[in-house]
């Protein structure tokens, strides 16, 4: 059975270093939480999930979109992997912005075009420059064959239900490309009342991949369903990791405080929800949050990641074979559910 992730990570030395350069200066909250801080779910001693792996060996890995890498897939039985680049260059002025993230691109889709059955990627877009970003999303897709769009965290100071963004929503609509809406940091005048106050490390991880950037991720989508987006954009498709950043668990509570008649939405929020947003475990293999998923979305609107490299592919196969659910389900899951989405 072919497996297709989705939230595959690489670096780009570019962006890196043109955001880190505003690190304590325009983005100081950047630079104040937790200097031990790593991303992962366990300490590496359970060869059945995937762990956390060494920040240092993570950036490595990150880098390469070549050899290594798939030395890494071939032993983890992974097929293809999804691309998208992690960090945040909506901290960039418009005009470097656009720049960074047209080179980017151009790298990500070089890795492609050299092992087109291995990867595909997401684009990553100057979201400060609305117009240049919905431009820069077709020539991604239609030039370079990327397959939709991947955005960390907020794209500024507000959502992405703001109106000055529905350029670019526009694009994935008329392109009918994804957009996956991957967590990024919370607001600083969010960080330090709701998750300081403690040890400054408890703090950091409470605020990040503890639960602040999954609470930011899952707010995101959840201003898109009440502010009409999917009414607006009917081709538009959301793809939200780690089993939908908590809001499939709260939907239809949701739903209950806001009915239509409060919302004026076309259709009520889980039908929407079901037929807009697919949703992604992003190694969060525990079979608790898959039957819940799986009862609430069905096998058609679940896609496979693992976050490599920030976690290893430890138990990438094992999982999805030993789920209880039928082998055509499976396949769903598997690769065939991302190869209808992004036309592979």
């Amino acid at each position: 059975m072919k497996l297709i992730c989705v939230e595959e990570h690489v670096l780009d030395p570019a962006t890196g270093a043109a955001c880190q350069a505003l690190v304590g200066t325009e983005a100081p909250y950047l630079s104040g939480w937790g200097s031990r801080v790593v991303d992962g779910v366990n300490s590496g001693t359970d060869t059945s999930r995937p762990h956390v792996i060494a920040p240092a060996e993570s950036a490595r890995k990150g880098l390469d979109m070549g050899a290594s890498r798939l030395a890494d897939m071939d032993a983890a039985g992974i097929g293809m992997q999804v691309l998208s680049y992690g960090g945040f260059p909506q901290m960039l002025s418009a005009e470097k912005a656009v720049d960074v993230c047209r080179a980017a691109n151009d790298k990500l889709a070089e890795a492609a075009h050299a092992n087109p059955a291995r990867f595909s990627g997401f684009a990553t877009l100057p979201w400060q420059a609305p117009e240049a970003a919905a431009i820069e999303l077709e020539r991604a897709v239609t030039q370079l064959g990327l397959k939709g769009a991947l955005i960390n965290g907020r794209p500024g100071e507000t959502f992405l239900d703001d109106p000055q963004y529905a350029s670019i929503l526009s694009a994935l609509n008329e392109l009918n490309v994804a957009l996956y809406v991957h967590p990024g940091l919370p607001l600083p005048a969010v960080q330090a009342p709701y998750y300081g106050g403690f040890d400054r490390e408890l703090s950091a991880r409470l605020s990040m991949f503890a639960w602040g950037w999954h609470n930011e991720a899952g707010i995101q989508v959840i201003r898109m369903l009440l502010a009409g987006v999917f009414d607006r954009y009917p081709s538009l498709q959301v793809i939200s990791g780690h089993w939908g950043e908590m809001v499939p668990f709260f939907l239809q509570r949701l739903e209950d405080s806001i009915p239509q008649e409060a919302s004026g939405l076309n259709r009520p929020i889980v039908q929407t929800y079901r037929e807009h947003v697919y949703v992604s475990p992003s190694g969060m293999l525990t079979l608790p949050h898959f039957q819940f998923i799986y009862s609430l979305m069905g096998a058609g609107r679940i896609l496979y990641s693992i976050d490599y490299p920030y976690q290893s592919l430890d138990g990438a196969r094992a999982f999805i074979e030993n789920l209880p659910i039928s082998e055509t389900e499976k396949a769903l899951i598997a690769h065939g559910n991302a190869e209808k989405l992004f036309r592979l």
